[in-house]
């Protein structure tokens, strides 16, 4: 079985971001960069189903500039055997994202797609679900568990006050949820191999999909800053500011 991979350069979660000076975007001049994390856990469930014995290739691919090229050596590092860069420098939506990876998956005809639920720069959560619609695959989002028997994939989803259990036919989509595994470290010897291994860059027109953007942002704003809070010596005082000051009962 062959396994799919979506990876995503994002800026390291360690780091505060910080907005340009003419609210245009996101300051990256200086910045280090990272794997998004849920992209993390993504890689880390294929390399998992790999050292299973069910995965026989696990095949990663990012969308974005040249400059993604470190995110996915990484991804071959943790385990990956090989890496394909769709190179786009115009800063993609969700859509146009999952028309690329679609034009990926009908090349390499994977039978599991695995992405992160979400990148932590844009939290639009929408990616895996438009590429499932596009490529007519069954998806299993939020993923926390899941178990492949045969031709057929069980994915245990996390949902407001429990988890809910999904059956799919491969081929299928999973994103994944924090919970679902613990990324692991990539040893000195193991970076050393992903030097070698092969990493094949596309363009979106040898792919035949256009970029066209059909969102503008008009402008990034930091969110306000926060007001300090005070201490109360009673929880009658505290009821006292929630309905007085606060107005919130």
């Amino acid at each position: 079985m062959k396994v799919l991979v979506a990876v995503k350069r994002v800026v390291d979660f360690n780091v505060k971001v910080r907005v340009k000076a003419d609210h245009s975007g996101v300051d990256l001049a200086n910045v280090k960069m990272a794997m998004n994390p849920f992209c993390e856990i993504a890689v880390e469930e294929a390399v998992r189903l790999k050292e299973q014995g069910i995965a026989a290739e696990v095949v990663v691919v990012s969308i974005g500039s040249s400059a993604a090229q470190e995110q996915l050596r990484t991804a071959l590092a943790l385990g990956a055997d090989r890496a394909i860069l769709v190179e786009a420098d115009e800063d993609l939506g969700s859509l146009a994202v999952a028309k690329l990876l679609k034009a990926v998956v009908d090349k390499e005809q994977p039978q599991l797609v695995i992405l992160g639920k979400q990148s932590i720069d844009s939290d639009n959560n929408q990616t895996g679900q438009m590429l499932a619609a596009l490529s007519g695959y069954g998806q299993g989002t939020f993923a926390s568990k899941v178990a492949i028997d045969g031709d057929c994939v069980t994915v245990t989803r996390e949902i407001d006050g429990g988890a809910q259990t999904v059956a799919l036919k491969l081929p299928a989509i999973v994103t994944t949820d924090l919970r679902l595994n613990e990324p692991r470290y990539a040893s000195l010897p193991n970076i050393m191999k992903a030097k070698k291994k092969p990493l094949e860059v596309l363009t979106p027109s040898a792919l035949g999909v256009s970029c066209a953007g059909t969102v503008q942002t008009l402008k990034v704003e930091a969110p306000a800053a926060r007001s300090a809070g005070i201490k109360v010596k009673s929880v009658a005082e505290l009821v006292e500011k929630l309905k007085n000051e606060a107005k919130v009962i």
